[in-house]
């Protein structure tokens, strides 16, 4: 794939490939933007509003008009506008000249429906909002339940209003319609090749759907399964008529996650820091050695890396998603936070511990790997200064009455009794 640098002056073209509408808008900000991020969604907002009035291609324009428009900078553009092509809302074709010339292609989001069926999807939103929100979010798409048990359906029918001689030959070419791009993902699994392993005997397979295939690839990416174990789901997963059925695949996808894993969702476990936070590497210094390995692994893999089992516990997976989804580290920040516990800990990660720096970090805004290294060195260098022998000198403590004038001239009595006791007599 090329790398183009993006230039201010680049021209480009907002060609919609869709119908969109008003509960287009619900759908991205309510479901999209939670995983992608509110610039990403803004940008999809934007390019919309350059089409002309109905809606099917915009006027050229350059990149300099947008990023003023958006308030953002080149950089923060790029990484929206791959974002967006991340999930499936728009494809972008390059022509390279002088100034480079781009066509941004506008897609539908998927519909409600469609949306938390996709295993993907479904699972980024779950582990970037969490349980409470997404019941929420999921609530308010729900339709209301009616009671129309004392009601009858009146409703005419087409036939009883209107009447037709002959029918017009259908010719719908070119037709403006509901279109989706599909979200490309780059699997390890061959999944031919893996159901030539299941015989004849066992497993339909001209009824195995492309469908059906490409809910394997996408499960086995979502929950980070080895060929081995995608294969053992699906022989599980065949029904008594030799099929897959993709209902029980999906419960047997997360089952065994739920067994192997202690319940916890999977998707962000597996995710590396995100490319517009990595620092470019320019050297093979230890430290770019550790930076880079900080940015480019996994929090499961790196607990697997520093478990001596080599295989996190439930406990420990439960702390690192606790991390990740409610407290919102970014995941090259949780490694080196793993790396700096693990070492001042004696071994052991400790919910509340742990919690209790991820939250001071949290606060403080902690973003990249660099910066996350910068404040655990911090906070040790705290830890092995020698403490300052500060002496303390006892203060006696002074009545209530010290240092105050007695009024004069209204007990002379006892006055000349307290100075006898003072002089000793």
């Amino acid at each position: 794939m090329k790398n183009i640098s993006l230039m201010p002056l680049d021209t480009f073209t907002v060609i919609n490939r869709t119908v969109l509408n008003d509960r287009d808008r619900s759908i991205l900000i309510m479901l999209y933007q939670p995983i992608i991020g509110s610039t990403s969604i803004n940008l999809y907002l934007n390019l919309w509003s350059l089409l002309d009035r109905i809606e099917v291609m915009s006027k050229t324009l350059n990149h300099k008009n947008l990023i003023s428009l958006m308030g953002i900078s080149l950089k923060e553009l790029l990484e929206s506008r791959e974002k967006l092509e991340g999930v499936g809302l728009i494809k972008t074709y390059l022509k390279e000249g002088e100034i480079n010339d781009y066509v941004y292609e506008l897609y539908s989001p998927l519909q409600v429906s469609e949306f938390f069926n996709n295993p993907i999807l479904n699972t980024c939103l779950y582990t970037s909002v969490g349980s409470i929100e997404y019941k929420r979010i999921k609530e308010s798409f729900k339709i209301p339940s009616s009671n129309l048990k004392d009601y009858e359906n009146i409703s005419k029918k087409f036939s009883d209003i209107f009447k037709t001689d002959t029918l017009m030959d259908i010719d719908t070419t070119g037709i403006v319609k509901k279109n989706y791009a599909h979200l490309g993902i780059a699997s390890n699994i061959d999944v031919d090749d893996l159901l030539e392993n299941i015989p004849d005997i066992m497993l339909n397979h001209t009824k195995v759907s492309d469908t059906t295939k490409d809910l394997i690839i996408k499960l086995a990416y979502v929950y980070n399964f080895s060929k081995e174990q995608t294969l053992d789901i699906i022989n599980n997963s065949i029904n008594e008529k030799h099929n897959i059925d993709t209902n029980l695949l999906r419960n047997n996808f997360s089952n065994y996650f739920t067994f192997e894993h202690g319940g916890n969702l999977p998707s962000i476990m597996f995710k590396t820091q995100p490319d517009g936070l990595k620092k470019e590497i320019t050297s093979t210094s230890p430290k770019a050695r550790m930076i880079y390995k900080f940015e480019n692994t996994s929090p499961y893999n790196y607990l697997c890396m520093k478990s001596k089992s080599k295989k996190p516990t439930p406990s420990e997976l439960d702390i690192v998603a606790y991390l990740l989804v409610d407290i919102g580290l970014l995941p090259g920040v949780v490694n080196v936070l793993i790396d700096y516990v693990l070492k001042i800990n004696n071994n052991k990660l400790t919910k509340n511990f742990i919690t209790a720096i991820a939250s001071q970090w949290k606060r403080s805004n902690i973003r990249t790997v660099e910066e996350a290294i910068k404040i655990a060195k911090e906070e040790q260098t705290k830890k092995v200064e020698t403490p300052k022998v500060i002496k303390v000198t006892k203060k006696e403590e002074t009545p209530e009455w010290f240092d105050k004038e007695i009024e004069k001239g209204k007990d002379e009595e006892k006055i000349s009794k307290m100075k006898a006791m003072l002089r000793g007599e």
